[in-house]
Protein backbone atom coordinates (compact mmCIF):
# COMPACT_ATOMS: atom_id res chain seq x y z
CA UNK A 1 0.00 0.00 0.00
CA UNK A 2 2.99 2.36 0.62
CA UNK A 3 4.77 1.62 -2.77
CA UNK A 4 1.16 2.70 -4.26
CA UNK A 5 0.52 5.79 -2.48
CA UNK A 6 4.05 6.87 -3.53
CA UNK A 7 3.36 6.05 -7.35
CA UNK A 8 -0.11 7.92 -6.86
CA UNK A 9 2.20 10.94 -5.35
CA UNK A 10 4.37 10.75 -8.47
CA UNK A 11 2.11 11.06 -11.05
CA UNK A 12 -0.28 13.72 -9.19
CA UNK A 13 3.42 15.67 -9.19
CA UNK A 14 3.95 14.78 -12.93
CA UNK A 15 0.21 16.11 -13.75
CA UNK A 16 1.11 19.68 -12.26
CA UNK A 17 4.26 19.57 -14.31
CA UNK A 18 2.52 18.43 -17.38
CA UNK A 19 0.47 21.83 -17.36
CA UNK A 20 3.60 23.62 -18.64
CA UNK A 21 5.79 20.82 -20.29
CA UNK A 22 6.29 17.19 -19.28
CA UNK A 23 9.82 16.33 -19.23
CA UNK A 24 10.31 12.74 -18.52
CA UNK A 25 13.32 10.55 -17.31
CA UNK A 26 14.75 7.76 -19.29
CA UNK A 27 14.15 4.98 -16.82
CA UNK A 28 10.32 5.91 -16.76
CA UNK A 29 7.66 3.24 -18.32
CA UNK A 30 7.13 4.06 -21.83
CA UNK A 31 3.65 4.69 -23.51
CA UNK A 32 3.48 2.86 -26.53
CA UNK A 33 1.64 4.11 -29.57
CA UNK A 34 -1.03 1.29 -29.58
CA UNK A 35 -1.36 -1.62 -27.58
CA UNK A 36 -1.28 -3.92 -30.63
CA UNK A 37 -0.08 -3.82 -34.26
CA UNK A 38 -2.24 -2.04 -36.86
CA UNK A 39 -3.04 -4.23 -39.68
CA UNK A 40 -1.07 -2.43 -42.96
CA UNK A 41 -3.46 0.24 -44.31
CA UNK A 42 -4.48 -0.29 -47.97
CA UNK A 43 -2.90 1.60 -50.43
CA UNK A 44 -4.09 4.14 -52.82
CA UNK A 45 -3.98 5.55 -56.10
CA UNK A 46 -1.40 8.58 -56.43
CA UNK A 47 -3.29 11.74 -55.75
CA UNK A 48 -4.16 12.98 -59.42
CA UNK A 49 -1.51 15.60 -60.36
CA UNK A 50 0.04 15.57 -57.14
CA UNK A 51 -2.58 17.55 -55.84
CA UNK A 52 -4.15 15.90 -52.37
CA UNK A 53 -8.17 16.42 -52.44
CA UNK A 54 -9.56 18.68 -49.70
CA UNK A 55 -9.28 17.29 -46.48
CA UNK A 56 -12.80 15.87 -44.84
CA UNK A 57 -11.83 16.78 -41.58
CA UNK A 58 -11.09 20.80 -41.06
CA UNK A 59 -9.01 20.96 -37.40
CA UNK A 60 -6.41 23.15 -38.91
CA UNK A 61 -6.74 26.37 -39.86
CA UNK A 62 -5.18 26.28 -43.64
CA UNK A 63 -5.63 30.06 -44.22
CA UNK A 64 -3.63 30.90 -41.15
CA UNK A 65 -1.12 27.79 -41.98
CA UNK A 66 -0.83 29.45 -45.84
CA UNK A 67 -0.18 32.89 -44.30
CA UNK A 68 2.74 31.92 -41.64
CA UNK A 69 4.42 30.06 -44.33
CA UNK A 70 4.27 33.49 -46.68
CA UNK A 71 5.60 35.45 -43.99
CA UNK A 72 8.64 33.34 -43.37
CA UNK A 73 9.43 33.54 -47.21
CA UNK A 74 9.15 37.19 -46.76
CA UNK A 75 11.97 36.96 -44.29
CA UNK A 76 14.28 36.21 -46.93
CA UNK A 77 17.01 33.81 -46.37
CA UNK A 78 16.98 32.42 -42.24
CA UNK A 79 20.40 30.82 -41.77
CA UNK A 80 20.96 29.44 -37.89
CA UNK A 81 22.09 32.69 -36.04
CA UNK A 82 21.27 35.02 -38.40
CA UNK A 83 19.56 38.35 -37.50
CA UNK A 84 16.15 37.02 -39.51
CA UNK A 85 16.11 33.79 -37.70
CA UNK A 86 16.34 35.41 -35.14
CA UNK A 87 13.62 37.87 -35.52
CA UNK A 88 11.40 34.61 -37.07
CA UNK A 89 12.20 32.95 -33.53
CA UNK A 90 10.97 36.10 -31.40
CA UNK A 91 7.66 35.47 -33.93
CA UNK A 92 7.18 32.36 -33.15
CA UNK A 93 7.44 32.43 -29.78
CA UNK A 94 4.42 34.50 -29.55
CA UNK A 95 2.16 32.19 -32.07
CA UNK A 96 2.85 29.14 -29.70
CA UNK A 97 0.68 27.97 -26.83
CA UNK A 98 2.88 28.62 -23.72
CA UNK A 99 5.52 30.00 -26.16
CA UNK A 100 9.27 29.98 -24.68
CA UNK A 101 12.70 29.82 -25.78
CA UNK A 102 14.91 26.96 -25.32
CA UNK A 103 19.19 27.53 -25.55
CA UNK A 104 21.06 25.36 -27.59
CA UNK A 105 24.59 24.98 -26.97
CA UNK A 106 26.97 26.48 -29.54
CA UNK A 107 29.54 24.40 -31.63
CA UNK A 108 32.13 26.29 -30.00
CA UNK A 109 33.24 29.68 -28.93
CA UNK A 110 33.24 31.63 -31.67
CA UNK A 111 29.35 30.10 -32.52
CA UNK A 112 26.51 32.22 -31.39
CA UNK A 113 24.29 29.88 -28.88
CA UNK A 114 21.08 29.02 -30.83
CA UNK A 115 17.48 29.13 -29.89
CA UNK A 116 14.61 26.37 -29.73
CA UNK A 117 11.21 27.72 -29.94
CA UNK A 118 8.43 25.80 -27.80
CA UNK A 119 4.99 25.67 -26.86
CA UNK A 120 3.06 23.06 -24.93
CA UNK A 121 -0.71 22.18 -24.88
CA UNK A 122 -1.12 19.97 -21.76
CA UNK A 123 -3.57 16.66 -22.41
CA UNK A 124 -6.16 14.39 -20.41
CA UNK A 125 -2.86 11.80 -19.03
CA UNK A 126 -0.51 13.31 -16.86
CA UNK A 127 3.07 11.17 -18.19
CA UNK A 128 1.94 10.70 -21.56
CA UNK A 129 3.84 12.72 -24.04
CA UNK A 130 4.61 13.74 -27.29
CA UNK A 131 6.87 15.68 -29.62
CA UNK A 132 6.26 17.46 -32.74
CA UNK A 133 8.22 19.73 -34.55
CA UNK A 134 9.88 21.08 -37.60
CA UNK A 135 13.21 23.14 -38.40
CA UNK A 136 12.70 26.66 -38.80
CA UNK A 137 15.97 27.77 -40.12
CA UNK A 138 17.22 27.56 -43.59
CA UNK A 139 20.13 26.27 -45.44
CA UNK A 140 23.16 29.07 -45.35
CA UNK A 141 22.90 29.60 -49.36
CA UNK A 142 22.73 32.78 -51.37
CA UNK A 143 19.27 33.76 -52.04
CA UNK A 144 17.94 30.71 -50.63
CA UNK A 145 13.92 31.36 -48.91
CA UNK A 146 13.18 27.33 -47.94
CA UNK A 147 9.91 27.66 -48.55
CA UNK A 148 8.89 23.63 -48.54
CA UNK A 149 12.34 23.32 -46.50
CA UNK A 150 11.51 24.79 -43.22
CA UNK A 151 8.75 27.53 -43.64
CA UNK A 152 6.18 24.60 -44.57
CA UNK A 153 6.86 22.24 -41.58
CA UNK A 154 7.15 25.40 -39.38
CA UNK A 155 4.07 26.83 -40.65
CA UNK A 156 1.98 23.39 -40.08
CA UNK A 157 3.79 22.97 -36.05
CA UNK A 158 2.65 26.46 -35.15
CA UNK A 159 -1.05 25.55 -36.75
CA UNK A 160 -1.24 22.20 -35.11
CA UNK A 161 -0.36 23.44 -31.49
CA UNK A 162 -2.99 26.63 -32.13
CA UNK A 163 -5.52 24.23 -32.91
CA UNK A 164 -5.34 22.11 -30.09
CA UNK A 165 -7.37 22.82 -26.76
CA UNK A 166 -6.03 21.87 -23.38
CA UNK A 167 -6.89 18.07 -22.11
CA UNK A 168 -8.62 17.40 -25.78
CA UNK A 169 -6.28 15.05 -26.58
CA UNK A 170 -5.23 12.28 -24.07
CA UNK A 171 -1.34 13.60 -24.87
CA UNK A 172 0.69 16.09 -23.49
CA UNK A 173 1.60 17.51 -26.57
CA UNK A 174 5.40 19.12 -26.86
CA UNK A 175 5.96 21.05 -30.29
CA UNK A 176 9.14 21.94 -30.70
CA UNK A 177 10.51 24.74 -33.85
CA UNK A 178 14.53 23.36 -34.29
CA UNK A 179 17.41 25.26 -34.79
CA UNK A 180 20.20 24.50 -36.36
CA UNK A 181 18.99 21.87 -38.50
CA UNK A 182 21.10 22.95 -41.47
CA UNK A 183 24.68 22.22 -41.12
CA UNK A 184 26.31 25.69 -41.43
CA UNK A 185 27.83 26.78 -44.61
CA UNK A 186 31.30 25.42 -45.05
CA UNK A 187 30.66 22.35 -43.59
CA UNK A 188 30.34 18.93 -46.04
CA UNK A 189 27.41 16.57 -46.35
CA UNK A 190 29.80 13.98 -44.93
CA UNK A 191 29.51 15.64 -41.37
CA UNK A 192 25.95 16.22 -41.88
CA UNK A 193 25.14 14.92 -38.80
CA UNK A 194 27.45 16.03 -36.68
CA UNK A 195 27.42 19.25 -37.51
CA UNK A 196 23.60 19.91 -38.06
CA UNK A 197 20.52 18.45 -36.64
CA UNK A 198 21.80 21.36 -33.05
CA UNK A 199 18.67 21.91 -31.95
CA UNK A 200 16.84 18.30 -32.27
CA UNK A 201 19.70 17.12 -30.14
CA UNK A 202 19.61 19.01 -27.84
CA UNK A 203 15.63 18.61 -27.95
CA UNK A 204 15.82 14.63 -27.37
CA UNK A 205 17.94 15.01 -24.24
CA UNK A 206 15.50 17.43 -22.01
CA UNK A 207 12.70 14.75 -23.62
CA UNK A 208 13.78 11.51 -23.26
CA UNK A 209 10.21 9.76 -22.08
CA UNK A 210 8.23 10.62 -24.86
CA UNK A 211 5.69 8.02 -26.18
CA UNK A 212 6.61 9.25 -29.77
CA UNK A 213 7.66 12.01 -31.73
CA UNK A 214 6.44 13.50 -35.18
CA UNK A 215 8.77 15.79 -37.41
CA UNK A 216 7.11 17.51 -40.42
CA UNK A 217 9.54 18.06 -43.02
CA UNK A 218 8.99 18.75 -46.92
CA UNK A 219 5.01 18.73 -46.02
CA UNK A 220 4.22 21.80 -48.95
CA UNK A 221 5.31 20.57 -52.16
CA UNK A 222 2.53 21.33 -54.86
CA UNK A 223 3.39 17.41 -56.23
CA UNK A 224 3.18 15.78 -52.62
CA UNK A 225 3.95 12.61 -52.13
CA UNK A 226 5.30 11.32 -48.44
CA UNK A 227 6.40 7.92 -48.40
CA UNK A 228 8.16 6.19 -45.29
CA UNK A 229 11.82 6.89 -45.17
CA UNK A 230 13.43 3.87 -43.45
CA UNK A 231 14.79 5.49 -40.54
CA UNK A 232 11.38 6.24 -39.56
CA UNK A 233 9.37 3.27 -36.83
CA UNK A 234 7.29 1.53 -39.09
CA UNK A 235 4.36 1.25 -36.51
CA UNK A 236 3.90 4.65 -36.13
CA UNK A 237 4.34 5.55 -39.70
CA UNK A 238 0.84 2.45 -40.06
CA UNK A 239 -0.38 5.16 -37.61
CA UNK A 240 -0.06 8.31 -39.45
CA UNK A 241 -1.46 6.94 -42.56
CA UNK A 242 -4.23 5.45 -41.22
CA UNK A 243 -4.77 9.13 -39.90
CA UNK A 244 -3.97 10.30 -43.41
CA UNK A 245 -7.22 7.80 -44.88
CA UNK A 246 -9.60 8.52 -42.50
CA UNK A 247 -9.14 12.70 -43.02
CA UNK A 248 -9.17 11.93 -46.71
CA UNK A 249 -5.79 12.79 -47.74
CA UNK A 250 -4.29 8.80 -47.69
CA UNK A 251 -3.21 9.23 -51.45
CA UNK A 252 -0.12 11.69 -50.23
CA UNK A 253 0.80 9.07 -48.11
CA UNK A 254 1.80 6.28 -50.10
CA UNK A 255 2.71 2.65 -48.43
CA UNK A 256 6.76 2.82 -50.62
CA UNK A 257 8.94 2.55 -48.28
CA UNK A 258 12.25 4.97 -49.40
CA UNK A 259 15.75 5.42 -48.26
CA UNK A 260 16.52 6.09 -44.60
CA UNK A 261 17.08 10.23 -44.33
CA UNK A 262 19.21 11.71 -41.52
CA UNK A 263 16.79 14.50 -40.39
CA UNK A 264 15.88 15.77 -36.91
CA UNK A 265 14.15 12.36 -35.80
CA UNK A 266 17.37 11.29 -35.65
CA UNK A 267 18.56 12.53 -32.25
CA UNK A 268 14.70 10.73 -30.59
CA UNK A 269 15.26 7.52 -32.39
CA UNK A 270 18.92 7.27 -31.08
CA UNK A 271 17.08 8.25 -27.42
CA UNK A 272 14.63 4.94 -28.01
CA UNK A 273 11.49 6.96 -28.52
CA UNK A 274 9.09 5.55 -31.67
CA UNK A 275 9.75 8.73 -34.51
CA UNK A 276 8.72 9.55 -37.86
CA UNK A 277 9.67 11.72 -40.53
CA UNK A 278 6.65 13.45 -42.64
CA UNK A 279 9.27 14.34 -45.86
CA UNK A 280 8.43 14.33 -49.43
CA UNK A 281 12.31 13.24 -50.47
CA UNK A 282 11.85 13.18 -54.31
CA UNK A 283 11.05 17.45 -53.97
CA UNK A 284 13.15 18.62 -56.95
CA UNK A 285 13.87 22.10 -55.04
CA UNK A 286 16.03 20.81 -52.28
CA UNK A 287 18.33 23.40 -51.59
CA UNK A 288 17.93 25.03 -54.48
CA UNK A 289 16.70 28.62 -54.78
CA UNK A 290 13.52 27.73 -56.71
CA UNK A 291 12.35 26.57 -53.13
CA UNK A 292 10.08 29.77 -52.95
CA UNK A 293 6.35 30.37 -52.90
CA UNK A 294 5.90 28.75 -56.70
CA UNK A 295 7.25 25.39 -55.35
CA UNK A 296 4.43 24.85 -52.66
CA UNK A 297 0.83 24.24 -52.23
CA UNK A 298 -2.03 25.43 -49.34
CA UNK A 299 -3.55 22.26 -50.32
CA UNK A 300 -0.33 20.00 -49.64
CA UNK A 301 -0.05 22.29 -46.71
CA UNK A 302 -3.48 21.49 -45.33
CA UNK A 303 -3.31 18.12 -46.38
CA UNK A 304 -0.27 17.09 -43.95
CA UNK A 305 -1.59 18.98 -41.28
CA UNK A 306 -4.91 17.09 -41.08
CA UNK A 307 -3.32 13.90 -41.39
CA UNK A 308 -1.06 14.66 -38.58
CA UNK A 309 -3.87 16.67 -36.25
CA UNK A 310 -5.58 13.30 -36.97
CA UNK A 311 -3.00 10.72 -35.76
CA UNK A 312 -2.75 13.43 -32.25
CA UNK A 313 -6.32 12.59 -31.50
CA UNK A 314 -5.45 8.96 -31.90
CA UNK A 315 -2.47 8.44 -30.22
Amino acid sequence: MRALAIVLICLGVAGLVAALVVMTSADETRVRVSGRPRPPVPDESPCPGGRPPRPRTDRVDADRAWSLLRRQVELGPRPAGSAASRRLADDLRRHLPNGRLESVPARGPSERPLRNVVGAVRGRDPVKLVVVGAHYDTKDLPGFVGANDGAGGTAAVVELARSIRPRELRPTVVFVLFDGEESPRGTSDAVFERAGLRGSRAAARRYPGAAAMVLLDFVADRDLSIPRERNSTPALWEEVRAAAADAGVGCAFPAAVEEPIADDHLPFIRAGIPSINLIDWRFDCWHRRCDDMSAVSKRSLDASSEAVAELLARL
